[in-house]
């Protein structure tokens, strides 16, 4: 009785504040929704689902770009309180955590194991339980999705009761639920592999975008000293590309740090990426000289430090007239010259003000019902400056539009954490499998309670007959 009437109490004290505002990083989507539960274990959650009847959305760092985490008048589900180590097996290097855990927080605890993380975002400060959800990838070389490395995951579906996922027991739940974005079940633990730790040292090259691909296949990407890679396709002429590796190293460390700091002081990387982000001429300074005197120097760190970074470096003064967005885009490998050139021209649209295109790699992804990756891909990670005045967020639409119908029309994709600019008939085409998804869907949520911004766009259930007595 007493624990009843604890979670009760619980239950009440989530709910002082009526109708909160929920956010992303961006503060282009504020979403005013009916309140906010923060919940401390799977059966609060459980209990939660049980004992309300309303539609309910789900957020861990609120990092997506589009509403992704939260729709008007949800129940929302704030996951970051639950974020406990729940087993290391340092053995078979695997780890089972709750899904509010931030990958920061999970390299704290496995970096004195000598173990890192084997498949995750550039920065750190996401929830697991989010990555999943979208099916995040990063710049392992040789890797993919980050559902390349989940053994397992637990749900609490849509009427409370937990199922367990894994490719062979209910796959097809496991493949639905990550990048899924929480449309099938809540993301309450996932088990996932880990892989050593040890020292990298980075290593670029500057190349022509032409030169890029035959560069990365025959020196990177069969490359098993080759941790991480990316290229940074500079703006403002996006013919020039700076092809960053970091490679297993015996070399003496030149950063003793384990891990970069946690709550480090930023204050010349926003600096530096306004002022790029000003002027033509800011762009070509970063190209032909910042950049070149910054990779000259020697760098040898932990994989654990060059994995751990901090959003903050990012983060400008203020997002109120202007913020920083991403958009990401997904090209079949040998397609790679061919997408550039053709969306060029809209890349150097004064309004949508790019400041960097990095370019990553990604093996295919055959299982995930919404795989952005069904084959082996380039993809085009967009990172721009935007005023948040409605004319310009009006005009970045049809630009999104418009870099999406490029990228289908090279057999490409586009990826759903960011803006929901997509027509209908563009998403259905990027995401074949969406239609399998909609119907496993309908089958583990036929009430339609588990939505946000991405679902109430896209799906459209088919309405319940009434039963009749």
């Amino acid at each position: 009785m007493f624990r009843s009437i604890a979670f009760v109490i619980f239950l009440l004290a989530s709910f002082v504040h009526a109708k909160v505002v929920v956010n992303d990083i961006t503060q282009l989507n504020p979403i005013e929704v009916t309140s906010v539960f923060q919940p401390t274990s799977v059966e609060q959650i459980q209990e939660f689902i049980k004992n309300n009847k309303g539609k309910i959305s789900i957020g861990g760092g609120r990092y997506s770009m589009g509403g992704q985490t939260a729709l008007e008048g949800t129940l929302h589900i704030d996951m970051r309180r639950m974020n406990k180590v729940v087993r290391l097996d340092v053995k078979k290097k695997q780890v089972t955590v709750e899904a509010g855990i931030r990958w920061r927080q999970l390299q704290e605890i496995i970096d004195p194991h000598e173990l890192s993380i084997k498949i995750m975002q550039t920065y750190s400060n996401f929830t697991v339980g989010g990555s999943l959800s979208v099916n995040v990838h990063g710049r392992y070389v040789g890797q993919g999705p980050i559902i390349r490395s989940v053994d397992s995951i637990k749900l609490v579906m849509a009427d409370g009761h937990i199922e367990e996922a894994s490719p062979s027991q209910n796959s097809e739940l496991f493949y639905g639920a990550i990048g899924g974005y929480g449309g099938l079940g809540v993301i309450v633990e996932a088990t996932l592999q880990l892989v050593d730790n040890g020292k990298v040292e980075r290593t670029a090259r500057s190349i022509s975008l032409k030169k890029y691909s035959d560069y990365f296949f025959k020196s990177i990407r069969n490359n098993s000293n080759a941790v991480f890679h990316n290229g940074d396709l500079y703006p403002p002429d996006f013919k020039d590309v700076m092809a960053v590796t970091w490679v297993k190293s015996k070399k003496a460390l030149t950063d003793q740090a384990r891990l970069i700091p946690a709550n480090d002081s930023y204050s010349f990387q926003p600096f530096a990426i306004k002022m790029i982000s000003s002027s033509k001429t800011g762009k070509k300074l970063r190209q032909s000289v910042i950049d070149p005197i910054s990779y000259k120097k020697t760098v040898v760190v932990w994989r654990n430090h060059e994995a751990s970074y901090d959003v903050a470096e990012l983060e400008p003064k203020s997002r109120s007239e202007t913020t920083y967005v991403l958009q990401e885009y997904f090209v079949p490998v040998g397609k790679l010259v061919e997408f550039v050139d053709s969306v060029r021209p809209l890349l150097k649209t004064s309004i949508f003000n790019v400041v960097n295109v990095s370019i990553r790699h990604a093996l295919p992804d055959t299982g995930s019902l919404l795989a952005w990756a069904p084959k082996e891909v380039f993809s085009l990670v967009i990172y721009y400056r935007q005023k948040t005045d409605k004319k310009t967020r009006k005009a970045i639409a049809k630009i999104t539009q418009d870099l999406i119908s490029a990228a289908l029309e090279v057999g490409g994709s586009y990826y759903l954490p960011y803006q929901i600019h997509a027509t209908s008939e563009q998403f259905h085409q990027a995401y074949p499998k969406a239609k399998e998804f909609f119907a496993l869907k309908q089958k583990w949520d036929p009430l339609n309670r588990l939505t946000n911004s991405l679902w109430d766009r896209y799906y459209k259930p088919e309405p319940i007959a009434p039963t009749t007595e």
